[in-house]
Parts: C-alpha cells; structure tokens; sequence
C-alpha cells in the first residue's frame, strides 16, 4: 500500500478540499473538518501540504489539529469512546475508571481494538463537571461513569 503523501488521489482530493475553503477568512477549520469527513482523520501527511498552502508553519498546523479533540491524526475505530481526564474527573475517580475500562477492552489510550470497532481517545472536559467522571461516544454523554455503564454504552453502540 502506498502512503498517502506519495498517493496522486490522496493528493489531489487535498488539493480539492484546500481549493474549496483557501478563499475564505479563516479556511484551516473548515478545512480540517473536511478532512476529517473525508479519511476519518486528518493525515500527518496532509499537514504539511496544508500549512504551504495556507502561509503557516506545520508547527501551527499541528498545534490546532492537537488542541481540538474533535480532530484525530490517526485512524480510528468505527466508533470512538473518550473518557474524560480533566481535573474534576480525576477528583471523582476517573483514573481508576480509565485502568477498568482500558484493562476491559484490552487496549490502551489511542489504540483500537483489534476487531476495529471501538477506539479509546482520553479528552480534557465534556462539560459535565458536576458529574464527574464523565464520558462519551459519538453524541452521547454519561456523567457518573462508571465501568458498568461505559460497557453498557460500548454494547449499544455495537462497539
């Protein structure tokens, strides 16, 4: 498989996408998102590419793709579980729910279970503060996490 830097119709979907937004005010998360829509992630070797286009530095680039959690820059499992690791979350136990929930997966933060369902990304705030430790997968939130109920929502996702 080639990478996707060196694949011509990697790159020139990506120039598609820079084309569609570089005339706007502020085109780098518009354009993320699309790139995001488009492979699921946005591709390290995309990065590069997008900040020449752009007059920016990959170091900026880079900095907005890993302060957002909504972004990812690798693949990932049909469906995404985040636990929360902001300060609240870990006063209400959350470090103790992240060891049960990884031990129960069997995968570690970043990875993704070998049947490709389900990846575990750590997040720092849903916004549930008063109900930590809290966690999500696509639109839903649980406050009050627990191990229990992170599997229930693992099974009804079909993760």
């Amino acid at each position: 498989m080639t990478s996707p830097a060196t694949d011509a119709d990697f790159l020139l979907r990506l120039d598609e996408i820079i084309a569609a937004h570089k005339g706007r005010e502020g085109p780098l998360l518009p354009i993320l998102h699309d790139l995001q829509a488009e492979w699921g992630y946005v591709p390290e070797e995309a990065q590069p590419v997008l900040a020449e286009a752009l007059g920016m530095t990959r170091a900026e680039v880079h900095g907005v793709v890993s302060f957002y959690h909504d972004f990812r820059d690798h693949p990932h499992g049909r469906h995404v579980l985040r636990l929360c690791r902001a300060e609240a979350c870990q006063s209400m136990g959350a470090e103790a729910l992240a060891d049960e929930v990884r031990a129960a997966l069997g995968i570690d933060w970043h990875e993704t279970t070998p049947d490709g369902r389900l990846t575990l990304e750590p997040v720092f705030c849903l916004g549930l503060c008063a109900c930590a430790p809290s966690a999500q997968m696509g639109e839903r939130l649980i406050g009050r996490a627990s191990l229990a109920k992170v599997q229930k929502l693992v099974a009804e996702a079909g993760a």
